[in-house]
């Protein structure tokens, strides 16, 4: 009776991460870089690639898809954290806190998977490199990403459909700077069973098999390489994936540890930047880490640079 007698929330707050005024304006400037690089390397990754004849490849065509999903994931947290940073009220309403459940879900899952084709690519380039052309075809590869985006948009509807099913009677203060379904979870007044299991099954089912993806592609990768007599071979064979790999190793490591640990340390402190490593930092860092360590893009940016 209780529960039916209770006044639904209409918005949330953020606690965010501190109310010292002087920290907040350096928190605002540090992020504020950290977006403005975030949208000039993706958006810079997207035209060079588009730009660039000899990065029409399938590798980059997934690399451009990943600059946009990062460019889209980064828009829908960063700028409200900015606004938040310097207002007094730190608040969402309950269908903007939906909306961002929606498409940080989306566009989450969906560089997960993106992340697990570029690893299928690299596999089928270092292990069979002789029929790389015809497994990854143009109509493959785009089966691939729309795949991957389907699979994300699955998930935020899941996700969505979860936070609705909750009721919020009580605080309205998300330990947290954006929604997601974790800390909501944790604020309900209602049951919470329905949530829980799309959490769960989610994060299971579909980060932990294209997170299968990467390992076995990575397995045998590896064992390729070590099987290659040459050093100059093994060396180029690593290069072609040392990128991807390193941004794997960050955005999957940050992702699992956010989402599949135990409940009951859900409202930690900690939280705060796990979240902000893989929703603000690792949306710049891939632009970064692809550009600086792959020779192509490099070539590529000095003939763009030439032509102008």
């Amino acid at each position: 009776m209780a529960e039916s007698n209770c006044t639904q929330a209409t918005e949330f707050s953020f606690k965010g991460f501190t109310e010292d005024p002087a920290t907040q304006v350096t928190l605002f400037l540090m992020f504020l870089l950290t977006y403005l690089v975030t949208i000039l390397g993706n958006l810079g990754m997207i035209v060079l690639i588009k730009a660039s004849p000899q990065l029409h490849s399938p590798m980059y065509y997934f690399l451009g898809n990943l600059a946009f999903v990062d460019l889209c994931s980064s828009t829908v947290i960063t700028p409200k954290m900015l606004v938040d940073f310097v207002s007094e009220k730190k608040g969402i309403a309950y269908a903007g806190c939906a909306a961002q459940v929606f498409v940080f879900d989306l566009f989450g899952m969906t560089e997960c998977f993106l992340l697990a084709m570029m690893a299928y690519d690299r596999y089928v380039a270092v292990c069979h490199p002789l029929v790389y052309p015809l497994v990854m075809s143009p109509k493959c590869c785009f089966q691939l990403v729309t795949g991957s985006y389907l699979v994300g948009l699955t998930n935020g509807m899941g996700q969505t459909i979860g936070m609705f099913s909750l009721s919020f009677c009580g605080s309205s203060v998300i330990n947290l700077f954006f929604c997601d379904i974790s800390p909501l979870i944790s604020l309900s007044t209602s049951d919470a069973t329905l949530s829980q299991v799309l959490l769960r099954t989610s994060a299971s089912l579909f980060g932990v098999s294209s997170s299968l993806v990467v390992l076995v592609s990575y397995g045998a990768i590896i064992s390729t390489i070590l099987s290659i007599r040459s050093d100059e071979g093994k060396r180029k064979a690593f290069s072609t994936c040392a990128s991807h790999l390193t941004t794997v190793s960050i955005f999957y490591g940050t992702s699992i540890f956010m989402y599949l640990k135990p409940s009951s340390d859900s409202s930690k402190e900690g939280d705060k930047w796990t979240a902000m490593l893989y929703t603000v930092v690792t949306p710049m860092l891939n632009p970064l880490i692809y550009s600086l360590r792959n020779k192509e893009v490099k070539k590529a940016l000095r003939r763009l640079k030439k032509i102008k």
